[in-house]
């Protein structure tokens, strides 16, 4: 996010805390931000709070925090974590909104889905809005939706597909330079196309993949290993993580 903001020239002042000192060091020489070592004192500066913790560690971290008593606006990024956690633990001063942005944000091509309580004002919504549409598209949805959505978002699927794509490109004679141009090729360019064009997916597997050609052939064969049902498996796999790191 830091990364997206410095390339859209953003000019909000960002006060970062971290407790590792190291990374405070390493994050000043890379971003044009302020840290602040002391928790208690990045909180009490914070007009917009922004808690970017593993899910794991977001209990520990708001009773370190403790009682807030002025009004703050607080965006989670910590995937399956409730809003109706979130407001337990601050109370009412604190108005909480769900966020989960793409890692993708630092080239400014991100994409982020917000969750927010009916109760949040238009001036509020806007301002989340307003900050992550500067690092890539923004959507908004109900919390019901958005543990799907983090399971499915991920641009951790892009890179996987293109990492084997490639590796089975080099097992049939590619060296990895034209494996990885070609595979990415396939995967990016084509998904763009899609994306910025008028064309439904359906109509385009149409045409890139004429009956009884080398693409559909190959589309059949890795539908016949267990394409489909193996994205399945682990769609479901991500659903049920996710889902758990409210529980633990």
């Amino acid at each position: 996010m830091l990364a997206g903001l410095q390339l859209a020239d953003a000019n909000e002042q960002i006060i970062v805390h971290d407790r590792n000192l190291g990374k405070l060091r390493e994050l000043k020489k890379r971003c044009p931000v302020t840290v602040e070592p002391d928790l208690f004192r990045a909180v009490a500066k914070a007009d917009m709070l922004i808690v970017a913790v593993r899910p794991a560690s977001v209990r520990e971290l708001l009773r370190s925090v403790g009682k807030v008593s002025r009004p703050v606006l607080a965006i989670s990024l910590a995937a399956g974590i409730p809003l109706q956690i979130l407001s337990k633990a601050f109370g009412p001063p604190i108005r909480w909104v769900r966020a989960m942005p793409s890692p993708a944000s630092r080239s400014g091509r991100g994409l982020t889905a917000i969750a927010s309580p009916r109760t949040l004002s238009p001036l509020d919504r806007k301002r989340v809005r307003d900050l992550f549409s500067k690092v890539g598209r923004v959507i908004e949805m109900p919390e019901s939706k958005l543990d799907a959505f983090t399971v499915i978002y991920s641009s951790s699927h892009g890179y996987h597909a293109l990492a084997a794509l490639a590796g089975a490109a080099q097992e049939i004679g590619l060296d990895r330079k034209t494996a990885l141009l070609a595979s990415a090729h396939a995967l990016a360019d084509g998904i763009l196309a899609w994306r910025d064009g008028k064309h439904s997916i359906e109509s385009l597997l149409d045409e890139a993949a004429t009956p009884g050609g080398i693409a559909a052939t190959t589309m059949a064969g890795m539908e016949t290993a267990g394409y489909g049902r193996a994205v399945r498996k682990g769609v479901e796999a991500g659903l049920r993580r996710v889902r758990a790191n409210a529980r633990t």
